[in-house]
Order: structure tokens, then C-alpha cells, then sequence
């Protein structure tokens, strides 16, 4: 009797049932990094773990030197506390990085080594999960339980895309540009307003009330966990789509026009739901320019914007005690308002 064939792979992105929000902010991060990345908050078994993790198989590779832990792209960008790598420029899968609850400081920033320093001069650094996840993912399971030290870090290195370690007057620095991506359970705890305004997007999950939905969700997680080889054989095609769909949006962005009007529309969108500072703008404008790409526009239009806007603004209403309504019904009626 033959044995089903299962491998480490995650579930295919494509394979994953419904959630569509959460799907196309994770795409749309991946077409364009700068949107900030994507906050998804919702009910255990809701598949969003899941979804980042079968993200990182689903993007294409990067180029980078051969053992720079930094994922430097070319030889002159290798940080000088790296050494024993060559010029040789691979291909590497994008990194996607864990950000553990009970990571220590230096797990994530980096360790200096000062005995080693003092004694010989030189800079021991053992690079820190920041470094890994330069050019990727930086994922943070139960991100509103995250310990507030860490959260202040990683809003400095968020804010200035490096990585500064000091200890005993000794500093190393380094890039560190990745996109932040955080889930959690709202039952346990909200997050830290800081922390909130700079993820760029943020879903609301919950489980399917589709009977059709739950069974196939049953159906696909069953026969990928029978044999993993010959389902994501099966999904390999889709996958392959749309990884060129996305390869085909990147190249595309930077020749998405964008019209005056539509600028107009994004300050007067966050104007009518009370939007806090100009991040939601931003953020706004590049989702939607991201998803024009990915959509073969050569213009942001406002159906591209109505359909990023709950994505973008959501998470940076301010409280209203007189508007019981939620945040996604508040955007809902801006929209209407504003855009018609």
C-alpha cells in the first residue's frame, strides 16, 4: 500500500477559502511594500496565520548576496560587521520572519559581543531577527500581547528603517525595511494606538456562517493534510498566476497615473470619517494605486479607492461615544457620502 506523500510546504495561498479582505491586503502589501503593512484581528480558526505563511511560498523570490544575513542586494550594500560573505548575488525565497511573544531584545535587534570587542577590537555582532527579515515579512502571532518595550523598538525601527544597536559606547546599525504584518484575537486585549496607525491595513476576520463555505474549507485542509505533494501539485497553476500577477504589478505601479481628482478624493474621504493626521491618505493612495496595478489600470480610479478604503481606514477613526455604529459602517457611509 502506498503512503500519501506530505511535505513542509504551508497551504496554498490561492487554496484558501472566502476571507478575500484579508487576502487582498496581504497581496497588495506584497505589490507594494511602502502601504506599511497589514493588521488582521479576528476569531481563532480563522485561517490567518495561515494566510501569511502560504504568502511568504506564494512571492517571488529575492536577489541578495550569498550568506549576507542581512539579505543585502548587492556587495557594496553588505553592512561592515558582516564578514565571510564573497560578491556572489543568489536567489533567495523572501524572507518571512516570526516575531516570538517572549523574544528577548537582543533576539530581536541584534547582540553585541563587548567582551569580544574590548578584547580585540573588534565588532561582534550577532545579527537579530530585524536583520533577517530586512526585504521581507516580519509576522507577529497575538501582536496585541506584545511586551510595550518591544512595541516602542519596533516603532523606532519602523519609523527610520534601521536598526541601531548600542551597548558600552560601541553602535552598529543596519537596514531594516520589511513589511509588518500582526494578528491577533481582539478578546485579549487592544493594541497600542502607536503601534495601530503604523500598520497600513487592517482586516477584520471572522468564520465562515456559509454552510457551503465550511465545508469546502473542510474539504481542501483535509486533502492537503492526506497527502500536502499532490495538493499543492493540484493548486501549483494558480499559484503560479498569481505570483505572475503580482510580478506583472510591480513592474506596473510605478506607471499608474494618478489624477488630481483622486488625490482630492482620499483628502476629503479622511476628512469625512475624522481620520487622525495624513498617514490615512498615504496609505489610502497607495493601496489604491497598488490595486490598480494588480487590476491592469493605468489610472487610480474611485472604484479603486472604494475598495481599499475600508482596508486603510478602518483602524484610524476616532472614537465617537455618539456613533454606535462600527468603524467598518462608519467608512461604509463616508464612502456613500463622498464618493457616491
Amino acid at each position: 500500500m502506498t503512503r500519501p506523500t506530505t511535505t513542509n510546504a504551508p497551504f496554498p495561498f490561492s487554496a484558501i477559502v472566502g476571507q478575500e479582505a484579508m487576502k487582498r491586503a496581504l497581496v497588495l502589501t506584497a505589490i507594494d511594500p511602502s502601504i506599511g503593512g497589514v493588521l488582521v484581528f479576528g476569531d481563532r480558526g480563522t485561517g490567518k496565520s495561515t494566510a501569511v505563511r502560504a504568502l511568504a511560498a506564494l512571492l517571488p523570490p529575492i536577489t541578495a548576496v550569498e550568506g549576507c544575513p542581512n539579505n543585502s542586494a548587492r556587495p557594496e550594500d553588505v553592512p561592515g560587521w558582516v564578514t565571510g560573505v564573497g560578491s556572489r548575488v543568489v536567489e533567495r525565497p523572501t524572507p518571512v520572519v516570526d516575531l516570538p511573544l517572549g523574544a528577548t531584545e537582543d533576539r530581536v535587534v541584534g547582540a553585541l559581543d563587548i567582551e569580544r570587542a574590548l578584547a580585540r577590537g573588534e565588532k561582534a555582532f550577532e545579527p537579530g531577527l530585524l536583520a533577517r527579515a530586512h526585504r521581507g515579512y516580519l509576522y507577529i502571532d497575538e501582536v496585541n500581547l506584545l511586551e510595550d518595550h518591544l512595541v516602542d523598538l519596533l516603532l523606532d525601527v519602523a519609523a527610520s528603517g534601521e536598526n541601531v544597536v548600542e551597548r558600552e559606547g560601541l553602535s552598529i546599525r543596519h537596514p531594516a525595511r520589511f513589511v509588518l504584518v500582526g494578528s491577533g484575537n481582539p478578546e485579549e486585549g487592544e493594541l497600542r494606538p502607536q503601534l495601530l496607525d503604523r500598520f497600513g491595513l487592517s482586516v477584520e476576520v471572522s468564520s465562515p456562517i456559509d454552510i457551503d463555505a465550511r465545508v469546502e474549507v473542510i474539504r481542501r485542509r483535509d486533502a492537503f493534510e492526506r497527502d500536502s505533494a499532490a495538493f499543492l501539485s493540484d493548486w501549483q497553476p494558480e499559484e503560479a498566476r498569481l505570483r505572475a500577477r503580482i510580478v506583472a504589478a510591480r513592474a506596473a505601479l510605478p506607471g499608474v497615473a494618478t489624477p488630481d481628482a483622486a488625490l482630492r478624493d482620499c483628502a476629503v474621504l479622511c476628512l469625512a470619517v475624522g481620520a487622525d493626521g495624513l498617514r490615512g491618505e498615504l496609505t489610502l493612495l497607495r493601496a489604491g494605486r497598488a490595486l490598480a496595478a494588480l487590476e491592469g489600470a493605468d489610472a487610480l480610479e474611485r472604484g479603486h479607492l472604494r475598495a481599499v478604503a475600508p482596508l486603510a481606514l478602518a483602524h484610524r477613526l476616532r472614537r465617537d461615544p455618539l456613533d454606535e455604529a462600527g468603524s467598518a459602517a462608519r467608512v461604509a457611509r463616508a464612502l456613500a457620502d463622498v464618493l457616491g
